[in-house]
């Protein structure tokens, strides 16, 4: 099996790739069989082959749905698999940092290496907002880890039905910001970087990336005015733009009810920059902004034919039918709508008010 397209690291000691199901019988020796490692992890007590081909198999999906994930790390000069560390996507909290290490290989500041240089994705490639840690209560090792590499305490949460602390980094604060791990390119995207700013972005790279395609997202013949974006997210490779997005906040009604949603949309990718996992990396990436920024839902609109898509990306599709305002007054959506929970409420059986224009 080729590896799983994803950025290889390099530290000063060690090599990082993204897991693949091959390195299930090293995760077993190295995390699975080891009662020292497993007692502070949410799984727990999971001593058998087969859990570690699963969990091999939980690391590679979360990789394909959103374009980062937790590493095999290595000793660089030996090869040998140290443990695992990585990012994590979570519903209810967000991206977290997690690292479980080989006992033979703790004490050595691995953790910390291999940390640091996911962080360093995160921030500096990905540029996500904040990205938390959690920790049980006893395991004082790695709460020591965790503020050497510039967390901060941020309250408790239940995870996975455990009473864990939080930790959160965020991307200026702490060592974590201070110097980068190598990509050695194996994506074949290793200089991709993506960047957050205000506003609806600028026509002339719309028009860039559009590379001469009349209608990108399939909806002029609709012949709707559309709302400005408030935050736009780029892709750029070699210093050139490679894909764009942005989203809006706003109060809608769910229900009658008011909620507070992040509205997606305008994704495009240039045509040469296409099939590499960029958009649903920038949409994982966007979600988050929106979730530090407060939504309790994010929502886009898109044409049937791209729902299984945002399916595979945990996108849900709506049935109650969806309103908005256009200057000639109110109208009934005629794309589909899919929504992105960050919040455990109620989903909508009435209808939705957009509250403006469409995104």
């Amino acid at each position: 099996m080729a590896r799983l397209r994803g950025p290889v690291l390099r530290t000063q000691r060690l090599v990082m790739e993204p897991i693949r199901r091959e390195d299930s019988d090293d995760l077993f020796e190295a995390v699975v069989s080891q009662d020292s490692v497993m007692r502070w992890l949410a799984t727990g007590r999971a001593d058998s082959r087969s859990a570690a081909e699963a969990m091999c198999d939980d690391h590679v999906a979360h990789w394909a749905r959103h374009g980062y994930g937790d590493f095999a790390v290595r000793d660089a000069a030996t090869h040998a698999f140290l443990g695992r560390v990585g990012l994590r996507n979570r519903a209810w909290y967000g991206t977290d940092l997690g690292f479980a290490v080989h006992p033979r290989a703790q004490g050595r500041g691995i953790a910390g290496e291999a940390g640091r240089a996911c962080l360093d994705l995160a921030f500096r490639r990905l540029a996500l907002p904040v990205v938390f840690a959690f920790v049980l209560p006893g395991n004082t090792a790695s709460i020591a880890a965790l503020r050497r590499l510039g967390a901060q305490e941020a309250g408790t949460v239940q995870s996975s039905g455990l009473h864990c602390l939080r930790y959160r980094f965020d991307p200026t604060a702490g060592p974590a910001a201070a110097g980068h791990a190598v990509d050695d390119g194996d994506d074949g995207d290793a200089d991709l970087r993506l960047r957050c700013a205000p506003g609806p972005g600028d026509r002339e790279d719309n028009a860039a990336l559009r590379d001469g395609l009349p209608d990108p997202f399939g909806v002029d013949g609709l012949g709707l005015v559309w709302a400005d974006k408030e935050h736009t997210l780029t892709a750029v490779r070699d210093g050139r733009l490679v894909a764009s997005m942005g989203w809006l906040l706003r109060e809608m009604a769910f229900d009658g009810a008011p909620r507070r949603v992040a509205g997606l949309g305008s994704v495009l990718v240039h045509p040469a920059h296409r099939d590499r996992g960029i958009a649903k990396t920038m949409i994982s990436v966007a979600v988050e902004h929106a979730r530090a920024a407060g939504a309790e839902t994010v929502m886009l609109l898109c044409r049937p034919e791209l729902v299984p898509l945002y399916t595979r990306f945990g996108w849900r599709q709506m049935s109650a039918p969806v309103a908005f305002r256009q200057p000639v007054g109110a109208r009934l959506c005629p794309l589909t709508t899919m929504t992105y929970d960050l919040a455990e409420l109620p989903r909508p059986t009435v209808g939705v008010d957009l509250q403006g224009l469409p995104f």
